[in-house]
């Protein structure tokens, strides 16, 4: 039977090469490609296809931004499928990010350089806003609106037979002092992409604990510091052709400057083949490039605690709450 394999924001970036890399390594998955653009996501389709004629491509519209388009989505994978092996959560924005100067100078010239630049700690800020649900549109696309999906997927995910994943694409990015539980949307602060990664890690962390007895893992990655329509807005396209060689330098010293979507995904792919059950619920797994272009995964335990993970998840419980109310009044 074969392993079906959901895949959101799979038309670029890390989900495509995602995508590309787990069908070299199984070409008989059912790879299902869940994304916004649909004619986007055609194309891909087509590519991913011809290039994998024993594999099964299919393509599921969903804005992660948008909770009606989360529900109709999922009800349409609850029509079609009867489980879901692998979901990888991995569409995400940084809308607008502005690079801090300052913290930029003073980085320069700090003991701390290299982890500065490996994490882009401090260096980040971006302007968010509200959506059409009334969330933080940060916090509703990276967090929020998994979250709903994998509440209605519980169905495809949950089984005694067999056991489901859930991957996250969190962050290096992702602190702790970004993060609160009094704001879990960061409607006050000026870093909504550091804190919605760091609600990814709690709600992982949470999610094993409410989960693992039902048959449901779930795991975090970095893909490291990488070139893509998320992060090319940062500096102008000329100070990024002048800055990578000064980065293919530093990753002599900083192995979190995987530069390439491809290069991003080996914790992804290495996740593919693991034992959950072997897996540490603490651990975030992060991809990582050699100084000569090697790939390999390297872990870091995560910078939290297991009752602020549950207090987390139970604040997405009474909101989900909330927000489905307003939809039902909304009908």
């Amino acid at each position: 039977m074969r392993k079906v394999v959901l895949v959101t924001g799979a038309s670029s970036g890390v989900g495509l090469a995602l995508c590309k890399r787990l069908l070299e390594e199984d070409d008989e998955l059912h790879m299902c490609l869940a994304c916004r653009n649909v004619a986007k996501a055609e194309a891909v389709r087509g590519t991913l296809q011809a290039s994998h004629p024993a594999a099964e491509v299919s393509i599921v519209q969903v804005d992660v931004c948008s909770l009606q388009s989360v529900i109709r989505a999922a009800g349409e994978l609850k029509q079609r499928f009867q489980r879901l092996d692998y979901v990888y959560l991995n569409a995400g924005i940084m809308p607008n990010p502005q690079l801090n100067i300052k913290a930029l100078f003073s980085g320069l010239f700090s003991r701390k350089v290299i982890h500065i630049f490996s994490t882009a700690e401090g260096l980040l800020t971006q302007e968010d806003k509200v959506t059409a649900d009334g969330l933080q549109e940060v916090f509703e696309t990276n967090v929020f609106g998994h979250f709903i999906l994998i509440r209605e997927l519980e169905p495809l995910l949950c089984h005694s037979d067999r056991l489901s994943r859930l991957i996250w694409t969190s962050s290096r990015n992702a602190r702790r002092a970004n993060f609160h539980l009094e704001d879990i949307q960061h409607r006050r602060g000026q870093e909504p992409y550091s804190s919605s990664k760091y609600a990814i890690d709690l709600l992982s962390v949470a999610l094993n604990r409410n989960f693992n007895p039902r048959g449901l893992y779930s795991s975090v990655v970095c893909p490291g510091t990488m070139v893509t329509n998320l992060t090319c807005g940062i500096l102008p396209p000329f100070l990024w052709t002048l800055l990578l060689p000064i980065i293919w330098l530093i990753r002599f010293f900083a192995n979190a400057f995987t530069l390439t979507p491809d290069n991003g995904t080996e914790a992804l792919v290495w996740l593919f083949h693991q034992k959950p059950e072997s897996l540490n619920p603490l651990t975030k797994y992060l991809s990582a490039t050699t100084g000569f272009g090697s790939n390999y995964v390297t872990t870091q335990k995560m910078d939290l605690d297991e009752d602020t993970a549950e207090k987390f998840y139970q604040n997405l419980l009474e909101l989900e709450k909330q927000i489905r109310v307003t939809i039902q009044k909304n009908k």
